[in-house]
C-alpha cells in the first residue's frame, strides 16, 4: 500500500506532522502555496502554517528548502515566547529590526545544535533565501541589510556554521567595521542561547555597544516590569506556554519583525488576568499586534469597557484571491472590470504618468566607478586602448532610499462598497501597482471582509458554548491577498476582478484588518513602509455589535489607528468614500464623488513621496564612519 501513495501528498503529510511534533502544537494546520523554492509568502497565519510547495517532480533542493521553512516555524512555536520578546524589544526601528533578526538566529540555532537533519534543512533554506534576495551582488555596507548581516554573524558565532557563500561578501563588508566590544557581545550570546530573556538582555547590550540604543531611555520601563515579570524570568529554557492553543503562538508569524507588535497586545491584559480560563485566553486576550496600554492613549480608562477580543480565531482565514474562484471566472470578472472603467482608465492613466514623472525626478542617480565588477565603464575604455596593461573599469548604480519603499493598499470589501466604489477601488489598485512598479516601488493590494453575514461559525461556537456575556468579535474574518508585494503586476492583474464577484463583499472589521496589513508591512525588508486604507465608513458587524457595546468595533479601530500613528514606523493614510474618516485618521481625505478616487490616491502618494522620509537609524552609520 505504501508504494501506491502519491509522493507529493506523502511529503505534505509528513512535513505537517513534523511541524506539529517539533512545535508541540497539534492544532496547527499546514498548507502549501505555489512558488519558487524559498521565494513564496510563507509563515504562520492564524493557526495555519503556509509553506512553499516544491515542484511536482520534487527536486531535492526545493524539498530541502520547504523542510527548512517548516523547521523554522516549528522551532519558533517551541522556543519563542512572544510576550518576552515584546517586552524586551527596543523602540527604534533599526534596533528593533536587528533584535528580531537575532532572535530568529537564536531559535534556529537551538534546533540546529540539537538535530542534524534540522540543521541541514535550515541551511538549505537560508542559502536559497540569500540567493533570492540577491546578496551575492552586495559587497559594500548598506544599512538596510544590517539586520540580516547581524543574524548571519550571530548564527555563525553560536552554531559554528559558516555564512552562506552567497552572502559572504555582504557580511564581510560589515565584519571589519564592528568594534571589538561588539564582536565580544556576539561571541557571548551562545552562553545564554537557551534562555530567551537572558538572550534578549544580551542582545540589548549588543545594540547599545553598536550605538543603536540608549539603554538609559529604557531603564525606567524595565524596572517597572521587573517585579511583574519575575516569575516569567525563571521559566525553563524553552520558555514555552501551555500547549492547549494559546493564541500568542498561533497568531505569530515566522518573520520575527511582526513579534514586537504582536506582543505589545498581550502585556497590558495578561499581567492582571492570570486567573482567566484557557477559553478566555484563546478567545482573545492576545490579539496579534494590538497596542498595549502602556504605549497608547487608554480609551478604556474611566469607561469600564471590556478590552477588545475575538471569541475565537479558529475560523478566520487569510486567502489568495485566486483561491476564491476558478481561473475562467477571474478572467471574466477582469474583463468586466475593464469594460466598466474604460472611460475612467484614461483619466487615471494620465494621473499615473504624472505621478511617475514626479517620482522618477526624485531618483537622483549616482554611480560608483573603478570597480572590479558591474557594468563596463565605456568612458574609461580609451585608457585601456592606450595602455593594454591597465585593467577594465566597471561601474555600478547606487541604490536610492526612494526605491527602498513598499506601499500597501488596504481596500474595504464590505457590502456598502458594492457598485461603483469597489469598481473604482479595484482599478485604482491596478493603476497604482503598474505605476509604482515602473518606479521601482513594491506594491501590495489587500482586501478585508468577513466570510459570512451576521456571524458564521464563530457565532455558532458561541451559541454552543452557552452564550457567555461580552464574547467579543463574533464573525469569521476573511482577509484577501489580491497582490503580494513581491508578485509582479502582470501575475496579479486578474485577481482584482474578484472584487466584482457577487457574494464576496460582506461586513467589515477594520481594526483587525489594519493590524493584519500592518503586520505584513513590518515583516518587509524595505526601510520605508506606507499603508493606504480605502474605506467608506466605520466598522460594522451585526453579530458582534448585537452582544457587545455599541462602539465596540469603532473603539478598537481608534486604538489601532492611534498606535500605528504614534508608535509604528509605518506611515498611515486613509481615503474615505462618502463618509468622513478624518475623525479616525490624522492623515485622511474624504471623497463625495467616487470618480475622484483614482486621482486622489495618486496625488496623496505623490505628496508622501515628496516628504522626506526621516531616517531615524543613522547613528550607527555615523559611528561606523568615525
Amino acid at each position: 500500500m505504501t508504494g501506491s501513495k502519491n509522493p507529493v501528498d506523502e511529503f505534505r503529510r509528513v512535513t505537517g506532522a513534523a511541524i506539529r511534533a517539533i512545535g508541540e502544537r497539534n492544532d496547527i494546520q499546514v498548507s502549501f502555496a505555489p512558488g519558487s523554492a524559498g521565494g513564496g509568502q510563507t509563515g504562520l497565519l492564524g493557526g495555519e502554517a503556509r509553506l512553499t510547495a516544491p515542484s511536482r517532480h520534487m527536486p531535492a533542493n526545493e524539498v530541502a528548502c520547504t523542510r527548512g521553512e517548516a523547521d523554522a516555524i516549528a522551532l519558533k512555536l517551541k522556543h519563542h515566547n512572544i510576550k518576552t520578546h515584546g517586552k524586551e524589544s527596543p523602540r527604534t526601528p533599526l534596533a528593533r529590526e536587528i533584535f528580531n533578526a537575532v532572535e530568529t538566529a537564536r531559535v534556529e540555532a537551538i534546533g540546529s545544535k540539537r538535530m542534524a537533519g534540522v540543521a541541514e534543512n535550515l541551511t538549505a533554506s537560508l542559502e536559497e533565501h540569500c540567493r533570492q534576495k540577491g546578496y551575492a551582488r552586495i559587497n559594500a555596507r548598506q544599512e538596510n541589510n544590517l539586520a540580516e548581516v547581524m543574524r548571519l554573524l550571530v548564527r555563525e558565532a553560536v552554531t559554528g556554521q559558516p555564512v552562506p557563500t552567497t552572502a559572504k561578501a555582504m557580511v564581510d563588508a560589515w565584519r571589519g567595521e564592528l568594534s571589538n566590544q561588539v564582536r565580544d557581545d556576539i561571541g557571548q550570546l551562545g552562553d545564554v542561547l537557551d534562555n530567551q530573556r537572558a538572550f534578549a538582555k544580551a542582545t540589548r547590550r549588543l545594540l547599545q555597544d553598536m550605538q543603536l540604543e540608549d539603554m538609559q531611555e529604557e531603564s525606567e520601563s524595565d524596572s517597572e516590569e521587573e517585579s511583574e515579570d519575575q516569575d516569567e524570568n525563571q521559566q525553563q529554557p524553552d520558555d514555552q506556554q501551555s500547549k492547549g492553543g494559546e493564541k500568542d503562538k498561533s497568531e505569530s508569524s515566522v518573520e520575527m519583525e511582526s513579534d514586537a507588535a504582536q506582543a505589545e497586545a498581550t502585556e497590558a491584559e495578561e499581567s492582571q488576568d492570570t486567573d482567566d480560563s484557557d477559553m478566555d485566553m484563546e478567545a482573545g486576550d492576545e490579539q496579534p499586534g494590538r497596542p498595549s496600554k502602556r504605549n497608547e492613549p487608554d480609551f478604556n480608562r474611566g469607561r469600564n469597557e471590556p478590552a477588545y477580543r475575538a471569541y475565537t480565531t479558529q475560523f478566520d482565514e487569510v486567502i489568495d484571491a485566486a483561491e476564491l474562484c476558478d481561473a475562467d471566472e477571474l478572467t471574466r470578472l477582469r474583463h468586466m472590470l475593464d469594460q466598466q472603467l474604460s472611460h475612467l482608465q484614461a483619466v487615471v492613466a494620465k494621473l499615473a504618468n504624472r505621478l511617475q514623472r514626479r517620482l522618477l525626478a526624485k531618483q537622483n542617480r549616482s554611480w560608483n566607478f573603478n570597480l572590479e565588477e558591474g557594468l563596463l565603464d565605456a568612458a574609461r575604455l580609451p585608457r585601456v586602448i592606450v595602455n593594454p596593461e591597465l585593467p577594465l573599469s566597471y561601474k555600478q548604480e547606487s541604490d536610492t532610499e526612494f526605491r527602498d519603499t513598499v506601499v500597501s493598499l488596504l481596500i474595504d470589501n464590505s457590502g456598502s462598497m458594492r457598485g461603483r466604489p469597489i469598481t473604482v477601488a479595484a482599478m485604482t489598485g491596478d493603476i497604482l501597482a503598474r505605476t509604482l512598479e515602473r518606479c521601482g516601488v513594491k506594491v501590495e493590494i489587500l482586501g478585508f471582509t468577513t466570510r459570512m453575514w451576521k456571524g458564521g461559525q464563530s457565532r455558532e461556537a458561541w451559541i454552543a458554548g452557552g452564550k457567555p456575556g461580552n464574547p467579543g468579535r463574533l464573525n469569521d474574518l476573511r482577509h484577501i491577498v489580491y497582490k503580494s508585494a513581491d508578485a509582479p503586476w502582470r501575475r496579479a492583474r486578474k485577481n482584482l476582478g474578484l472584487m466584482l464577484r457577487e457574494g464576496i463583499l460582506k461586513e467589515n472589521i477594520d481594526g483587525e484588518a489594519l493590524l493584519w496589513a500592518h503586520q505584513r508591512l513590518i515583516g518587509r525588508p524595505e526601510q520605508r513602509k506606507i499603508l493606504m486604507v480605502i474605506s467608506d465608513g466605520a466598522p460594522v458587524d451585526d453579530s458582534t455589535l448585537s452582544v457587545n457595546p455599541g462602539n465596540y468595533l469603532e473603539h478598537h479601530l481608534r486604538q489601532v489607528i492611534d498606535w500605528i500613528e504614534l508608535r509604528s514606523p509605518v506611515e498611515l493614510i486613509a481615503i474615505g468614500i462618502g463618509h468622513d474618516v478624518t475623525r479616525y485618521y490624522r492623515r485622511a481625505v474624504t471623497l463625495v464623488d467616487v470618480e475622484q478616487l483614482g486621482g486622489t490616491v495618486l496625488e496623496q502618494l505623490a505628496a508622501l513621496f515628496e516628504e522626506d522620509a526621516a531616517p531615524a537609524q543613522r547613528r550607527f552609520a555615523a559611528a561606523g564612519r568615525r
